[in-house]
């Protein structure tokens, strides 16, 4: 009786939740679904809230939906993450169109360290009943804690996710139904290369990027480029050559340290030293840990300023008084002779390439060809913003 008296108020906190979205926001959606306990609070906090991985084990299981608006430069949604242990295809308690109608993607996960033959019954459940409202819907599906595996164990798992989810569809007559597959794990960067190709779908100037990133490498004599944005350590866009999971690895590592530097050296309003990893404002011991950007279940006073903020706050300062105050930029040779140069497109966006050293040695014309770039990004960034607003 108390599991159903609080099922019952659950779907109604849901359906009043639904309600109030669609009055309060229009923004395309990215659902994260799948059964209890496979990661999806996780992988949110992680990736959009920049709360380290270890402290995800003390996060309770979601009980009602949850959703976070995500406005920065070229990313404009919102994630919605679903508790597990409710049937949102119920038509009597639910109408699908208004939960699914606007969804930009559906983010499937799956606890590879578990059995995952119920993981698959509502995968499909999901996919086809999500299809037949909206069928414009992308659908991910994240193979997800796979860091405990081996690689050949990583390789059979996904293999037979795919296999038997393909045999599933055909049988049901509906092989047009692509889902695309990941591998997955918070404590390394495979979760953030994942959402970086996710949300890429969902970025209308994802073309023009990536020209942009092409002229710039053919130009500049760069072997690879990444347009990431700054507080996710996602790459929004790069150009087209084959994406190299070493490469994206030392970018997104090189953020982590541009940081770490920037809140020891940097400008006192956008230091990170002052801004508190927890309730209370505790401290963690010899580490700088971001602040949580997840507001769900008030873990900050409301006045609370975060780094998010402050960012986008000098980000528009700066647009307002067209200031050219000189942008952050950074340098790493590599011991293998390559070079990673980092520049800053905006207080959002950053530009790091992965060049030879010989190359760099026309950093005159890098330099000037950035600017060109930068501005070409700021066009582009700004028609974006207009016709959103026109929307």
């Amino acid at each position: 009786m108390d599991d159903y008296y609080q099922s019952t108020n659950n779907d109604s906190d849901f359906a009043t939740d639904t309600i109030d979205d669609q009055v309060l926001s229009d923004k395309p959606r990215i659902l994260l679904m799948g059964l209890q306990r496979s990661g999806k609070s996780s992988i949110q906090r992680v990736v959009f809230g920049k709360m380290p991985p270890n402290d995800t084990l003390y996060l309770e299981s979601t009980t009602k939906i949850q959703k976070e608006d995500i406005t920065r430069s070229f990313i404009d949604f919102q994630i919605w993450d679903f508790p597990g242990q409710v049937d949102f295809f119920d038509e009597l308690a639910y109408d699908p169109q208004d939960i699914f109608g606007t969804v930009g993607a559906l983010i499937f996960v799956i606890d590879a360290q578990d059995d995952y033959n119920d993981a698959l019954h509502r995968l499909f459940t999901t996919v086809t009943s999500a299809y037949a409202v909206n069928p414009s819907i992308t659908f991910e599906v994240l193979i997800h804690k796979v860091d405990g595996l081996s690689d050949d164990y990583k390789i059979d798992t996904q293999r037979d996710v795919q296999q038997r989810m393909g045999d599933a569809l055909a049988d049901a007559q509906m092989e047009y139904i692509h889902l695309t597959y990941y591998l997955t794990s918070i404590y390394d960067n495979s979760i953030y290369e994942a959402f970086s190709k996710i949300i890429q779908k969902l970025i209308r100037e994802l073309p023009t990027l990536e020209n942009l990133l092409n002229v710039l490498c053919s130009n500049s004599g760069i072997d690879k480029a990444y347009l990431f944005d700054t507080l996710t350590k996602i790459y929004i866009a790069t150009d087209s050559s084959p994406v190299d999971m070493q490469s994206y690895e030392l970018c997104s590592d090189m953020i982590d340290v541009c940081i770490d530097v920037e809140c020891i050296y940097g400008p006192n309003d956008l230091s990170l030293a002052q801004t508190p990893d927890h309730i209370g404002g505790d401290a963690l011991d010899g580490q700088q840990t971001p602040i949580s950007l997840d507001n769900h279940e008030n873990q900050l006073h409301p006045d609370s300023d975060s780094l998010e903020r402050r960012l986008i706050d000098h980000q528009n300062q700066e647009q307002n008084t067209h200031s050219s105050d000189s942008e952050a930029s950074s340098l790493i040779k590599l011991d293998n002779g390559d070079v990673l140069y980092m520049r800053e497109v905006n207080r959002l966006l950053v530009l790091i390439c992965l060049l030879r050293q010989d190359n760099f040695e026309k950093h005159g014309l890098i330099d000037y060809n950035f600017q060109c770039f930068k501005e070409a990004v700021t066009e582009v960034f700004e028609f974006s913003r207009k016709r959103n607003t026109q929307q």
